[in-house]
């Protein structure tokens, strides 16, 4: 299915990606200020809203009710909370999204894996790296070339690393879920293997489908079906889906799905998947809802957030997401690589659309 075809015209995919770039980047600002989910659990989170008398989450996070409280949050917070989010704030689930799309504009669709690593190194900062991207960004500058870059001192490479970066990859591919996966494994192998490369593949198709998908379950199926269903990724998405079409409350559907993940830590991909899909579920393309129930479910919040806000966003388009989610944003990046600090919204969109009409 060629770009064109799967969004019916030009003007409806430049919408459905801007969709995606503004969804990633408002739920990355919505879940930003509990990233840190051994403190901040579903539970808790949930427990913060009460006592801000914010339930049902329908904008950005309210401001701490509590001195304490505000102190147990990110510092970003001051920047991300609604009524002070002016531009987007910098992180990482945005740079890897900016990163990619100058990828594909320097290298085109056939890039390398050894061209990712060069472009890190131009493009990145060292210090605006984490787990397994340090560790792999270390690698490449000792002299070591993937896919060794991924094992090689390397305890985190089935970590959510990889998921974050795969968006730029469902974007330029609209409508197609195979080709998506295939860039995106290319990407994550330079600092992941096993689960940490599924998931990668399963958000860039999970995105890819969104273009076409008549329901939130079709895109999930579609993305399942470019991974191996033995993994453990699969095997968790599977759960979900199945607990949700039995028709179990999204709070027993992650309690279940979180005893069975137990152990794997805040940061793996496994159980943030599990997150992830309940939030897209129970959200049932509803923007508000689908980002909200994401975060809520805690563990890795903003990049959660993040894809959960990217796959909606791509699913109404950018002219229905809510207006308390965009216009804050005020249509601008923050960001750590080089050369893009400050760049409009719409800019990157109009770029990612480009490419998705040249891979037609």
């Amino acid at each position: 299915m060629t770009a064109m075809t799967a969004v019916g015209t030009e003007q409806g995919l430049a919408d459905r990606i801007l969709g995606g770039w503004l969804g990633r980047i408002a739920g990355n600002m919505l879940g930003k200020p509990v990233e840190q989910g051994e403190v901040w659990t579903r539970e808790r989170i949930d427990r913060y809203l009460r006592r801000a008398d914010a339930l049902p989450l329908t904008d950005y996070l309210p401001e701490p009710p509590t001195e304490s409280e505000g102190l147990e949050l990110r510092p970003e917070w001051r920047h991300c909370v609604r009524g002070r989010v002016h531009g987007s704030c910098r992180d990482d689930d945005v740079d890897y999204a900016i990163l990619g799309l100058d990828l594909l504009e320097t290298h085109g669709f056939s890039f390398s894996t050894e061209q990712v690593g060069d472009l890190w190194l131009l493009r990145l900062p060292y210090l605006q790296t984490f787990t397994a991207e340090r560790a792999a960004y270390r690698n490449l500058a000792n002299g070591i070339r993937p896919p060794l870059t991924a094992t090689y001192d390397n305890p985190y490479q089935e970590w959510i690393g990889a998921l974050i970066r795969a968006d730029i990859h469902g974007w330029t591919s609209p409508g197609a879920p195979r080709r998506a996966a295939g860039t995106a494994r290319r990407d994550a192998v330079l600092s992941h293997t096993g689960n940490g490369v599924y998931g990668a593949m399963w958000a860039a198709a999970l995105i890819s489908a969104a273009f076409t998908a008549s329901t939130v379950r079709q895109a999930v199926d579609e993305a399942l079906a470019v991974i191996p269903a033995s993994s453990r990724l699969a095997r968790i998405v599977r759960r979900v889906a199945s607990l949700h079409e039995a028709g179990l409350a999204w709070e027993d559907t992650l309690m279940t799905v979180e005893r069975e993940t137990a152990g794997l830590g805040w940061i793996h991909t496994v159980p943030n998947a599990a997150v992830l899909t309940a939030g897209l579920l129970y959200g049932d393309g509803d923007f508000t809802r689908t980002v909200t129930l994401t975060v809520r479910g805690g563990l890795d919040t903003d990049s959660n957030g993040a894809t959960a806000g990217s796959v909606a966003g791509v699913l109404c388009g950018a002219a229905a997401v809510p207006d308390q989610w965009k216009e804050p944003l005020q249509d601008t990046v923050r960001s750590a690589v080089f050369g893009f600090d400050g760049v409009r919204i719409s800019d990157l969109a109009e770029r990612t659309l480009r490419l998705a009409l040249s891979s037609r």
